[in-house]
């Protein structure tokens, strides 16, 4: 794995699989199956490859590479709120 600005992942973190579920909540594909790419360094792979952190309000990906926030998702009872900060994107394949 390359470290940019020192940044890595820590052992707070699961990998992108943990949020498959609640992204299927949301979305109808095969979550595992999509890919992200990071607004800020433009690193591009699958989403289960990105570390997550659960322990807050919400679940934060982040860039295996730089380590900027690259989606947020929290549920709450009566919505869904996804953010993808800094120009990331999400690819969903057709399944």
């Amino acid at each position: 794995m390359t470290m940019v600005h020192g940044w890595h992942p820590d052992d707070r973190h699961l990998d992108g699989n943990a949020l498959a579920g609640p992204l299927s909540l949301l979305f109808v594909p095969e979550m595992t199956l999509a890919s992200g790419q990071c607004g800020t360094c433009g690193h591009s792979d699958l989403l289960v490859r990105a570390p997550l952190y659960t322990q807050a309000p919400g679940q934060v990906m982040r860039c295996p590479v730089c380590g900027e926030v690259t989606l947020r998702l929290v549920v709450t009872p009566d919505r869904f709120r996804l953010d993808l900060p800094h120009g990331s994107s999400l690819t969903i394949p057709h399944t």
